[in-house]
């Protein structure tokens, strides 16, 4: 099953590579990792995405709070935040496939970054799903190339 974790941790050196030791220490899988500085410069927010039932996320939480740095661990699920991801997609382009390719944009509340006459670089934002659904409709297309950011997550109440 798949888990979101946010990590509240002290601004450090070394914290990230901490964290990702740990993970890997211990055979834990991260599907992706992001951090960035809060409103407070001294602490961090980490997102990990991550794979495990409830005893292997409760060995990782614990495990994590060992650590010097860590404040606080919360894990986030759809009905207590809102998680996001950030896709650029290169697509193949065709004459004939433009107004396709644009409707389809518009509907996944996509941008287009960048257009050329053989190809189009594409901005989408949003939560899991939505990403791999318009993966799915761009492969008919012609993806050249494709990066996704990793999960960014927020408390809501």
């Amino acid at each position: 099953m798949r888990h979101i974790l946010s990590i509240l941790t002290k601004n450090e050196t070394g914290v990230i590579s901490r964290v990702s030791n740990l993970f890997s220490g211990r055979g834990y899988s991260i599907e992706s990792i992001t951090a960035s500085t809060t409103l407070d410069k001294e602490h961090s927010k980490i997102t990990i995405v991550t794979t495990g039932d409830e005893k292997v996320i409760e060995q990782i939480t614990k495990q994590l709070h060992r650590l010097i740095p860590i404040i606080k661990i919360t894990e986030m699920k759809p009905d207590n935040s809102i998680c996001h991801e950030l896709m650029f997609v290169k697509i193949k382009v065709k004459d004939d496939d433009r107004a396709e390719i644009i409707k389809l944009i518009e509907l996944f509340g996509a941008k287009i970054l960048n257009i050329s006459q053989r190809e189009y670089i594409i901005q989408a934002v949003g939560d899991e799903n939505h990403i791999k659904s318009l993966i799915e409709l761009l492969k008919p297309i012609g993806i050249k190339e494709i990066i996704c950011s990793g999960a960014v997550a927020i408390g809501r109440q």
